[in-house]
């Protein structure tokens, strides 16, 4: 497996959510899932898209994404760090400030976002 892969060394919680896809002999080794466990949800795509772009602060991003709520970007922020996507630094200043990128293998994530990216503005909303 190549490195900053996901695969059986994944934390407990990513393995726990597996679903099975019938094209694969075994759930753990189909690498569609595994990508499915991290890039799971509504949001979690939208904010490592936006993040593509370098350091975002919180308050950025949800003028960037005016669906979701604050509680909601906050909860999918934490669960991309607890995954290795997003790195959060905090400033201690008044008042407090909070800054998120991605992490490396967040960014290997990229070409994925792209396509993603590419596919939805060749179809169009309404199409």
């Amino acid at each position: 497996m190549e490195p900053g892969m996901l695969g059986d060394t994944a934390p407990r919680h990513v393995r726990a959510r597996r679903r099975v896809v019938t094209d694969c002999p075994r759930p753990d080794d189909c690498p569609v899932q595994v990508t499915l466990d991290v890039l799971g949800g509504r949001w979690k795509p939208l904010v490592l898209y936006h993040l593509r772009a370098g350091t975002i602060r919180f308050n950025e991003l949800r003028r960037r994404m005016p669906g979701v709520t604050q509680r909601m970007l906050a909860q999918t922020l934490r669960e991309l760090e607890r995954d290795g996507l997003v790195r959060r630094e905090v400033f201690a200043q008044v008042p407090p400030r909070v800054e998120y990128t991605a992490t490396p293998l967040g960014e290997s994530l990229r070409p994925i976002l792209d396509a993603m990216a590419a596919w939805g503005a060749a179809r169009g909303r309404g199409s």
